[in-house]
């Protein structure tokens, strides 16, 4: 079965590997899909957020890297992928997690949906939250790969923020 794991990944964070290579154990293909977000100011372009990620997942041979912009269950049923793979971090994540859910049941009745608790030491983990860090100048080398956390590094650097 092939399961969609959708999101902004802006950027990448070792929470999100680990759901994608958690995912790949369960599902024989995983589809990471890039959304294309205009309500949100991405630190990347999602061009680059696709290069990131196929770098980091390179050592698995079950994943593919793509971007789309529209509804997930359309890109779902384009790609025949039963399964919207979703990560739960916290509480909070859970109630929005399922109401997207339940809405995505009654868009396309084909698709379930599949959440993964985060590991434990990744359930703090968010992308504003690294993005924030090194704004500041923290280290961020133990929240994303290390691909990503020098990218980070070159774009604060640069003055770009």
């Amino acid at each position: 079965m092939i399961a969609i794991y959708p999101g902004s990944f802006d950027p990448i964070t070792l929470g999100h590997l680990d759901i994608i290579e958690r995912g790949c154990k369960l599902f024989e293909k995983v589809i990471v899909t890039v959304l294309r977000n205009p309500a949100k100011n991405p630190l990347f372009p999602v061009a680059k957020r696709v290069e990131q990620i196929c770098e980091c997942t390179a050592h698995l041979s079950n994943v593919e890297v793509d971007s789309f912009t529209g509804l997930t269950v359309e890109y779902a049923k384009l790609r025949k992928a039963g399964v919207l793979l979703r990560g739960l971090r916290v509480l909070s994540d859970f109630e929005k997690e399922l109401q997207m859910a339940h809405t995505n049941k009654t868009l396309w009745d084909g698709v379930e949906t599949v959440f993964l608790a985060t590991a434990n030491e990744y359930s703090f983990l968010s992308s504003s939250m690294v993005k924030e860090i090194a704004r500041f100048g923290g280290s961020v080398e133990h929240l994303v790969p290390p691909n990503v956390a020098q990218e980070i590094y070159l774009f604060y650097k640069k003055g770009d923020r």
